[in-house]
């Protein structure tokens, strides 16, 4: 499967505006959970899905570990649009709120944008919201900021 880390020659922006060229280079996890990224710039990406019965708890509403993965795919692709061409990352730590219950059908979008991205680490917040504005969860997150092994 390609993977938009083969292209260290790019940088984390450009790495990430080739996932939308084709479905092949959406990440496994997106596919699997039905979300996708919509909008990516500079210090900023947009996720947007809509959760189905098959994510839901035992309590009848959308998982919080569903919620988390799109706030953390949020928090982390900002973080990567700040990459130089040949820098990783990984994520060190996510704190989720959650501030309401999410139900099937309803479609979400979810704004990550970068508070700070230095040498070894970057920050980013992350806000998943209904399309008529109601919030349901945010989340901020530490990356660290690596150079590319050879």
């Amino acid at each position: 499967m390609p993977n938009i880390l083969d292209r260290p020659d790019l940088s984390g922006v450009e790495q990430l505006r080739l996932a939308f060229l084709g479905e092949e280079l959406m990440a496994p996890i997106a596919r699997t959970l039905d979300y996708r990224m919509v909008e990516v710039e500079e210090g900023r990406a947009v996720f947007e899905g809509t959760p189905t019965r098959a994510v839901y708890n035992p309590i009848g509403t959308v998982h919080g570990g569903w919620m988390a993965t799109v706030l953390d795919s949020a928090c982390a692709c900002a973080v990567h649009s700040m990459l130089k061409a040949g820098q990783i990352y990984t994520t060190l730590e996510i704190k989720t709120v959650f501030h309401r219950a999410l139900t099937e059908g309803v479609p979400v979008r979810c704004i990550g944008t970068v508070i700070q991205v230095g040498r070894k680490a970057g920050f980013s917040e992350a806000r998943l919201e209904g399309l008529d504005g109601k919030l349901y969860a945010t989340a901020t997150s530490t990356c660290l900021v690596m150079d590319r092994p050879a």
